[in-house]
Parts: C-alpha cells; structure tokens; sequence
C-alpha cells in the first residue's frame, strides 16, 4: 500500500496503519523534498518516481493521500489513478463512527478521537483531524480538509474543496459552499457563499478565495 507523501501528515496516515495492524508492505511517495532518505523510519521505502509506483502496482494498487490541502490531494489523486492506483481510505479504530445510514467515500482519512454520528455523508478525499465531531445528517463534499477540534453540527452541509480550521465550530443547518475557508477558532452563524474566506466569532466575510481551476 502506497501512502502518497512522506512528511507531515503522511506520518499521521501512518499512525493509522500502525493502529490497525497493517504496517506490512507499506511504501512511501516524494519527489519533491530532496532532504528524504530511501527509507522512512529506517523501515518503510520512499519511492522517488513514477515509473518505481508502476512497479509498485503491479503487486500493490492501493494508495491514500498523507498530504493535507484539499486541492493537491484532488491533483495528487488524479495523477496516481493515472497511473493504475486504486484509492483507498484509512479510518482510525479510535474513530467512533455511526452505526446507522453512514457513508463514507473512498479516500477519506478520518484520524484518531473523531466521533461521526448516524446519516453523516462524507465524500470521497476528505480529511478529517483530530477530535473532530460531525454529528447527524451532516452532508460533507469531497475534499474537504476538516481540521484538529472541528465541531460540525446537525444538518450542515459543505461543499466541495472547503477547508474547515481548527476549532471552528458550524452552527446546526448552516449551508457553506465550494472552495470555502473557515478560519480557526470561528463560528459560523451564517449561510457562506462559494470561494469566501470567512474569520472570527461569530464568523464574519474577510475576503474572497482564489477561485478554483480543477483542469490545472
């Protein structure tokens, strides 16, 4: 199994693995940092292009994203199913998640203390922190970077790309748009519009967000 990247949060993704016992066979990806070793943890082989991940396949498809920002695990995503990869997710089994009317799509990281109450939707790339809390009937788009603490509560739907900060807190039937950021420590009162940069308690618009090219 692949886990593309091989600092910061590719760490944590690890952490996951190691968690559910399933450390075998693990390779890391990074051909940008010129400062990483063949090997991570003196254990784990970093592949340095992509002609070493189609090899890789042809024994192993599976990869998820250890890196966080919404729109390069989008690019990162595209680039590794071109190259025969088959995403998966990786849910920590101290995660407490729903028993009832749960979906969660393919590539979703959710990491340890995360509670996710029943007829929560997440889609597909998704990341969420630490202790985050999603309760009932949440609908989550994909790609969407939850951070560290996030409290996301009953009927709250965000759309794709957005980028929830640390500690916020969204208030119960609040719609927040594509390509979103909610800054840390803010809570959202308020609908928020596509491609808005919301900050404060409670939230209010700071500036407009670069707009998305997904062609890129």
């Amino acid at each position: 199994m692949l886990i593309v990247g091989a600092k910061g949060f590719a760490k944590e993704v690890l952490e996951i693995f190691y968690q559910l016992g399933q450390t075998d066979n693990i390779a890391f990806y990074d051909d940008v940092n010129k400062d990483i070793d063949d090997l991570l943890f003196n254990r784990f082989p970093v592949l340095k292009n992509e002609e070493e991940v189609k090899k890789f396949f042809i024994k192993d498809k599976r990869f998820t994203i250890g890196i966080g920002n919404p729109m390069l695990r989008y690019k990162l995503y595209k680039r590794f199913i071109k190259l025969g990869g088959k995403l998966i997710s990786s849910i920590s089994p101290f995660a407490v998640v729903g028993n009832f009317d749960v979906k969660i799509s393919k590539g979703v990281n959710i990491l340890s203390g995360v509670q996710i109450s029943n007829s929560v939707k997440i889609g597909s790339g998704c990341l969420v922190y630490y202790n985050s809390v999603i309760t009932h009937d949440c609908k989550i788009g994909k790609f969407v970077e939850i951070s560290p603490s996030s409290v996301i509560l009953g009927r709250v739907k965000i759309g794709e790309f957005s980028h929830i900060g640390a500690n916020a807190t969204i208030l119960p039937d609040i719609r927040i748009g594509n390509n979103v950021i909610v800054g840390a420590g803010a809570v959202v009162t308020k609908d928020i519009p596509d491609n808005e940069i919301w900050l404060g308690n409670p939230a209010r618009f700071f500036k407009v967000n670069k707009p998305l090219n997904l062609s890129e």
